[in-house]
């Protein structure tokens, strides 16, 4: 049984694409992309052979697997980046039972597992997941601040970051969760307009100095989104397991109230 059209959705909408953006990355009409996604056309052996190798999969699996039981094992192939604005990819996500994508959550005890886990499917899919109802489109991960670089932002909230496809997307001094050989995982104002060679990072907290990465040296970067915080009270700070299993909460009251409607 052929299941290309799923599996076309899944891939653009696990790249964080819209219809346009993927068609053109695929070179084909919106329209097409849009009946080949919906099962009403099928895309010729060219295109076939186009997403093949975006998916890294055969054009048999291609067709006949259904590839959202097996994404979290693709094998991610992240590009190097360079002034020039080349992109990076991770392809290391994880799905639900309804084929959404989750958010990963990488608390701060993880952090260095991350560094040498980020691109490791089997690690990315052993972290706490969760979804929010306001992210619908788009490939998130949450990330645990540790450190007071950031205040007010306390240490311990969660920043749910947007994965950057394309470097060109980089938006000057906006809040980035940067992922780096050298530095791990840091949350930072991104600036890159006056540096040649690598991103400018800064702190909001200005008992800390602005500093340089190199391009070669980023792994990933997420445009923060959203927050997730907590005032302490007088039985202390929620875990983070709780808070986890309060935005699980929160997710399917959500689904409760549009059943009702």
């Amino acid at each position: 049984m052929e299941t290309i059209n799923q599996n076309i959705r899944l891939l653009r909408k696990q790249k964080g694409m819209t219809q346009q953006q993927f068609a053109d990355l695929i070179k084909v009409s919106r329209p097409a992309l849009g009946a080949y996604e919906e099962g009403r056309a099928k895309p010729p052996l060219d295109v076939q052979k186009t997403l093949a190798r975006l998916f890294d999969v055969s054009l048999d699996q291609l067709l006949t697997r259904d590839l959202s039981r097996s994404i979290q094992h693709l094998s991610p192939a992240a590009e190097k980046v360079d002034a020039e604005g080349k992109s990076l990819r991770v392809l290391a996500v994880t799905v639900d039972n309804a084929k959404r994508q989750n958010i990963e959550l990488v608390p701060a005890k993880a952090a260095a597992g991350y560094l040498n886990g980020y691109a490791d499917p089997e690690f990315v899919g052993d972290l706490p997941k969760f979804r929010l109802p306001m992210l619908t489109e788009g490939t998130y991960r949450a990330f645990e601040i540790a450190g007071d670089s950031m205040l007010p932002l306390q240490p311990g909230s969660i920043v749910v970051g947007e994965y950057v496809q394309d470097w060109t997307d980089l938006k000057e001094g906006q809040t980035y969760v940067v992922l780096s050989k050298q530095e791990g995982i840091v949350y930072k104002r991104v600036f890159n307009n006056n540096s040649k060679d690598g991103l400018i990072l800064r702190s909001d907290n200005l008992s800390y100095t602005p500093y340089e990465i190199n391009y070669e040296d980023v792994l990933e970067l997420w445009k923060a989104k959203l927050f997730i915080s907590t005032v302490p009270t007088e039985a202390g700070t929620p875990s983070l397991e709780k808070m986890v299993g309060m935005m699980m909460e929160l997710q399917q009251e959500v689904i409760r109230l549009k059943e009702k409607q």
